[in-house]
């Protein structure tokens, strides 16, 4: 479980965050909505602890890893993987080692290198989960920019993280590679059963990938729902985003869910 109370932050006279309180329980998909710049990436940024509060706590699974620096934060979050918006690729390294950094970095659970055979095989199958099996010495600047939050995403899958940040995963993409998106954030949801938390303006993005949704708004979060009961909230925010729903996206989910249970059969 994930837990955020009296999260404050402010940057000069800009407060982004304002004794935030938030609740995410463990192996649920909880998507955060708002307006761009309200400070959604920067509470991810806490989570994640690459930024320090003015005051405020949070804790992860029992860890109050705003209490922790150095060696002993990474240690608390070793476990976790965040999706930036810009995906955060290493220019200088193809895919294959992009998708390997971590695991070289920070060998096996024992802290043993990884063997090459082994390396190959996590690698392989990361990217074959996320539709890139043939891109392996492929630049990132040979991608698109679709396959490179696939890219990005195949990074995070090959270490199995139990915490998952997304930084608006659709941004910026078509609708079809967006919705692409959207059915491999739910894929790895089921493949890994890990926590995970979604922050973006995109509604369609939302009810597709989200438990619960919230409603990050004035440095707060103001609403958290499931996701029916939050379109009916009376908000001048929802009922925007609810009027540019021409269809329910869950429709969509529920088609792939049962695609993938057939395929198994």
């Amino acid at each position: 479980m994930i837990t955020v109370k009296d999260l404050s932050k402010r940057y000069g006279k800009l407060q982004v965050l304002d004794h935030l309180n938030l609740e995410v329980e463990t192996g649920e998909t909880l998507v955060i909505l708002g307006r761009s710049g309200v400070g959604k990436s920067v509470l991810l940024k806490h989570i994640i602890g690459i930024t320090k509060p003015d005051i405020g706590i949070i804790d992860i699974d029992g860890v109050r890893i705003t209490d922790l620096s150095g060696p002993e934060l990474y240690q608390a979050v070793r476990h976790m993987g965040m999706l930036f918006q810009g995906s955060a690729l290493f220019d200088s390294m193809n895919i294959y080692e992009n998708t390997a950094f971590y695991l070289k970095q920070n060998g096996t659970p024992d802290g043993q290198k990884y063997a090459k055979s082994a390396l190959d095989d996590l690698v392989a199958h990361a990217l074959e989960m996320v539709g890139l099996e043939d891109t392996q010495n492929k630049m990132p600047s040979e991608l698109s920019g679709g396959m490179k939050k696939r890219a990005a995403l195949a990074r995070l899958i090959v270490y199995r993280p139990s915490v998952i940040l997304y930084d608006e995963p659709t941004t910026g993409l078509d609708p079809i590679t967006a919705m692409t998106i959207n059915e491999l954030i739910v894929k790895t949801q089921h493949e890994l059963k890990a926590t995970s938390i979604v922050v973006t303006h995109d509604i369609i993005c939302s009810l597709f990938v989200g438990d619960r949704l919230a409603l990050h708004k004035d440095g707060k979060i103001a609403y958290i729902a499931e996701p029916e009961a939050f379109l009916q909230i009376d908000d001048p925010i929802i009922a925007f985003l609810r009027k540019t729903i021409h269809e329910n996206p869950q429709t969509f989910r529920k088609e792939m869910e049962e695609r993938g249970v057939n395929n198994q059969r």
